[in-house]
């Protein structure tokens, strides 16, 4: 095949050096290292714009990286962690703050350690990055949809009709398999499992759970649960959920993710700053008429939330106040699993750590990196997705080009 296909429909031109497959985080900044390098390249993305989901999950504040000491930042990826390292050691907590603030982005760090741009939005990094981009000769093409190969070129579906692309070295940063709406569908899963690429199964991360709720609680959806902590297996969790008519949904479920997802039982810690013996001693004052309700309410100061969920899930409540402590300090929650995997923040699965080289090059396939959620990793809400996937598109953007640069750049021989 020729090696300079050109790019029809978009006024023709040479075929550029590289092309990056996604624009979100990951695909955004492969395609900075690629465009510092000095290296033409194309960015394309099936959606109408960049940085869709980057842009929802700055709805409610874009939450960039958590500032804390690095191992206990890097424990957050669990049995990926040593698979990440090298990644996060090169743009970490600290070089994610420099690398926005490069961006004309001042940032704060909350009480919880959780870093934020000042204008808590996301939509003022995007345009800078992507005036970066433009700054550094990317180019940009959306309604590009990927549809695998076309014997040694990539195709794509896009406005002007089928377009094919043999470049030298390709990115691909397509995301995962929840929130489809926002670009991350995973169909991209068999085009490289038909290349003999090995994929780890999806399964939903960071996730809400599904509960079948009793008429009674209907007056508690949208009441959010605080000062309690949950536990699955060995994992525990320290934050806050909301009672939804869909169960249980909120930062101090995600975490336990992956234990819920192996069937660990899930129970809650009611009153978690106070010991059993505390709870003890502090119901066993008298209470008079009051009902065993209010007398809980007042001696443990619980909130209508909590005494809802022990009431949903502890009837009958124990005769016996020893019983009843136990039961506050660890009470089953019962729930049908968890919520589909479209609707998860993230997933677990994707392409596997043995499918790729240290540069996050495919072994199946010679010149295609990836990068960002469609590696099989996962990690907790908190900053710890977008410090990952930025830390794992620049890493192979660099790789890519090093690739390049070198000499080695070649998508010809894609086939298995």
């Amino acid at each position: 095949m020729d090696r300079r296909v050109r790019v029809t429909g978009q006024g023709g031109g040479d075929t550029p050096r590289a092309v990056v497959v996604g624009g979100g985080p990951a695909g955004l900044m492969a395609a900075e290292m690629l465009g510092r390098a000095g290296i033409p390249v194309l960015l394309a993305e099936a959606k109408p714009s960049l940085g869709r989901k980057l842009l929802m999950a700055g709805k409610s504040g874009l939450n960039l990286t958590k500032d804390e000491p690095f191992d206990d930042f890097l424990h957050a990826y669990g049995t990926a962690a040593d698979w990440l390292r090298p990644m996060l050691e090169a743009f970490g907590p600290g070089e994610v703050q420099d690398w926005v603030r490069t961006l004309g982005q001042e940032v704060f760090t909350g009480s919880t350690g959780r870093v934020f741009p000042l204008a808590m939005k996301a939509s003022p990094l995007l345009r800078a990055w992507l005036a970066r981009l433009d700054g550094l000769g990317v180019r940009r093409r959306s309604r590009w949809r990927w549809t695998g190969w076309d014997g040694d070129a990539l195709g794509f579906d896009t406005p002007e009709g089928e377009v094919r692309i043999l470049p030298e070295v390709t990115v691909l940063a397509l995301g995962g398999a929840s929130w489809a709406r926002l670009g991350s569908d995973g169909a991209w899963a068999p085009l490289l499992a038909e290349r003999g690429v090995e994929l780890s199964p999806f399964a939903p991360a960071n996730a809400g759970l599904c509960v079948h709720w009793s008429e009674p609680m209907r007056a508690r959806f949208g009441l959010p649960l605080k000062g309690v902590r949950f536990r699955a297996g060995r994992l525990s969790s320290r934050g806050e959920a909301v009672i939804s008519s869909r169960g249980l949904e909120g930062g101090g479920i995600y975490p336990l993710t992956p234990a819920l997802r192996e069937g660990a039982p899930l129970c809650v810690d009611l009153v978690p700053d106070l010991e059993h013996e505390t709870v003890l001693a502090r119901m066993s004052r008298p209470r008079g008429k009051a009902s065993l309700s209010t007398h809980l309410r007042k001696a443990l100061r619980l909130d209508p939330a909590r005494l809802a969920l022990l009431q949903e899930f502890g009837r009958p409540l124990p005769a016996d106040q020893a019983g009843l402590a136990r039961l506050i300090k660890a009470l089953p929650i019962r729930h049908a699993g968890l919520r589909p995997m479209d609707e998860a923040i993230s997933i677990a699965g994707g392409v596997a750590r043995a499918a790729l080289d240290d540069g996050l090059m495919l072994r199946a396939l010679p010149g295609i990196f990836c990068a960002g959620e469609m590696l099989d990793w996962e990690a907790p809400t908190g900053g710890y997705l977008l410090t990952a996937c930025l830390a794992s598109g620049r890493w192979a953007g660099r790789a890519a080009a090093a690739r390049l640069l070198s000499g080695q750049g070649s998508n010809a021989s894609v086939r298995p």
